[in-house]
């Protein structure tokens, strides 16, 4: 058995902050307890050790000789504990926790990050790659992100993007779409869990709906994304999650109509905690980022 076990961290505790402050009085006030509280920790310790550590004298409690060598010791000990703690604390303070969904974090995020990283070189950014938005009162997130109404119960919720849905699809796809009824010649690529319909997309465009061919189907919509980009037919989509992919070329948005989804992108963060510096570094590097994919939106459309 450890010689540790034998002896009780309050009690070496107790022993430690007399010898530091110099009385019962002083050591109580610092602990937070009653002066006779810290008295009967110390006898305890002492019971516990086989050891006098304190003479009792008028004056108040005098170290021993073994108890001036042994607080000595205790004191070199807790300032190790002290600053051990101090690295953790740092450690969290300089450490923001993002939750995002998987397809926002791989497909707009991360080719992106790096940006962040130069901006705020002492931030260690972790992602929580989920889909479900995280209990931001209770967890180790700072900030999540999520796409929806921006209706969470006990969070503070910014809209960053009001979502925009538009069809996609391989330049050699596209090359085949000269009307939107084409599209009936045309495979849909289906995400099974989306939240958006292709029937707002027709009104926003003006035309009937056209029924597709049927085409591959996905639980996930960075798998649709690829599909798209594969050539296997065309993909209702939205901004961030088809940006880079629009910019270099892979995937057109063949008709230049987008139509609004009654959805967005939301930073979400606790309405109760207190707003850290990290957390608001974060909104204002992330909101300049969204801003730069907006108008990367626009000068497409200006070149269609």
């Amino acid at each position: 058995m450890s010689l540790l076990n034998r002896v009780h961290l309050n009690g070496l505790r107790a022993v430690e902050t007399v010898a530091r402050l110099g009385s019962l009085a002083a050591a109580a006030g610092e602990l937070n307890v009653s002066a006779s509280a810290v008295s009967q920790q110390i006898k305890r310790t002492e019971k516990q050790l086989g050891q006098a550590l304190f003479e009792r004298t008028p004056g108040g409690l005098v170290a021993t000789e073994f108890g001036a060598a042994f607080t000595a010791r205790l004191g070199a000990g807790f300032r190790e504990l002290a600053q051990a703690v101090a690295m953790a604390d740092e450690a969290s303070q300089c450490t923001l926790v993002v939750s995002v969904a998987p397809a926002f974090a791989s497909k707009w995020l991360l080719p992106r990050l790096s940006r962040h990283f130069a901006r705020h070189p002492n931030v260690l950014l972790r992602i929580d790659a989920s889909g479900r938005l995280a209990d931001l009162d209770r967890s180790d997130v700072d900030v999540a992100i999520r796409m929806g109404d921006g209706k969470w119960p006990g969070g503070r919720a910014e809209l960053l993007l009001a979502q925009e849905i538009f069809p996609v699809c391989a330049p050699s796809i596209a090359a085949r779409l000269h009307s939107i009824e084409d599209l009936a010649h045309t495979c849909a690529i289906t995400d099974e869990r989306s939240m958006i319909s292709w029937d707002s997309w027709f009104g926003a465009a003006g035309v009937e709906p056209v029924t597709f061919l049927k085409g591959a189907r996905f639980t996930d919509p960075m798998l649709c994304l690829e599909s798209a980009i594969a050539g296997h037919g065309v993909m209702l989509a939205w901004q961030l999650l088809t940006a880079d992919a629009l910019a270099d070329g892979r995937l057109v948005a063949p008709f230049g109509v987008r139509a609004e989804s009654g959805l967005g992108y939301w930073m979400v963060t606790s309405a109760t905690k207190s707003e850290s510096r990290k957390v608001r570094d974060f909104k204002i590097w992330i909101r300049e980022e969204i801003e730069a994919t907006t108008a990367q939106f626009r000068a497409l459309d200006s070149a269609a």
